[in-house]
């Protein structure tokens, strides 16, 4: 094996193990009776994993934190994909406004965008104070970098003007060709897109407490609950979080490519 190829394989070795050890450690605390005095746990029983999830609350939160997540993305998905693709387009000397428009909510901390947010919405007809609308709005704010960026990036790897004027040429409609030709061209980014931006709903806390509370709980709120309480719930609670995003993730991709494939095959025809 060549000294490259050896030094890449222990990087990613190295990284994963990284990655998953933390991750192996919350699960062993999550199921051990005490592990404060050896260097392995002195018992295993799953009590704590029972406790956590045969209370109501647990699917509650859960289905709460599926729903702002996936309305969250489908909604950057529906406004950034046509809006990056017509900036590209049509105006790309716009490209650093819009980037640095994109970018704000990196700079912006959490609690001052909340507040910002309750100020600007309790001033406009809109009955979506407590709500959790406000969630979701506040939430596309936080995760627009995280759609935008990876949707850029992939226009930017395909000639989508040459895309676009050949199917011009071919009588097809700005509709069509963004949805059977521009977005089939460019599902690489559309998947990642999706995956930051549910990855980054599912987990926010900062915004969900401040906005909705208790009124909306997602399931971090009823993480940070037991983390107060007791931490290996706390730890079968966070492992539980992983794993659902973990296979959420994997879904997402599936049916994407599925959709995408789907997409191509029919503009091939």
């Amino acid at each position: 094996m060549k000294p490259q190829a050896v030094w890449r394989t222990s990087v990613i070795f190295v990284f994963l193990l990284f990655m998953i050890v933390p991750v192996i450690a919350t699960f062993m605390f999550s199921i051990s009776t005490r592990w404060d005095r050896t260097l392995w746990p002195e018992g295993l029983t799953l009590e704590w994993w029972k406790a956590v999830t045969s209370r109501g609350a647990f699917f509650l939160t859960l289905k709460n934190s599926f729903l702002a997540s996936f309305a969250t993305m489908l909604c950057l998905l529906a406004l950034v994909t046509p809006t990056t693709y017509w900036m590209k387009l049509r105006v790309p000397k716009s490209k650093p406004i819009i980037e640095m428009v994109t970018t704000f909510s990196f700079g912006v901390p959490g609690v001052v965008l909340a507040l910002a947010l309750i100020r600007f919405y309790s001033k406009i007809p809109l009955p979506i104070i407590n709500h959790p609308a406000i969630l979701v709005a506040a939430c596309m704010v936080l995760s627009l970098p995280f759609m935008y960026r990876p949707l850029v990036n992939a226009l930017e790897a395909i000639d989508f003007r040459v895309l676009t004027e050949a199917a011009q040429s071919l009588g097809a409609n700005g509709w069509s060709i963004l949805t059977r030709v521009i977005i089939p061209n460019i599902m690489p980014g559309i998947i990642n897109g999706c995956l930051l931006v549910f990855s980054t709903v599912f987990s926010e806390y900062t915004l969900t407490n401040l906005l909705v509370g208790t009124r909306f709980k997602t399931f971090p709120i009823y993480l940070v609950e037991y983390t107060r309480q007791d931490g290996r719930q706390a730890s079968a609670l966070a492992v539980i979080s992983f794993v659902v995003a973990w296979i959420t993730s994997l879904l997402i991709i599936l049916v994407t490519s599925k959709g995408g494939q789907k997409t191509t095959h029919l503009a091939g025809r």
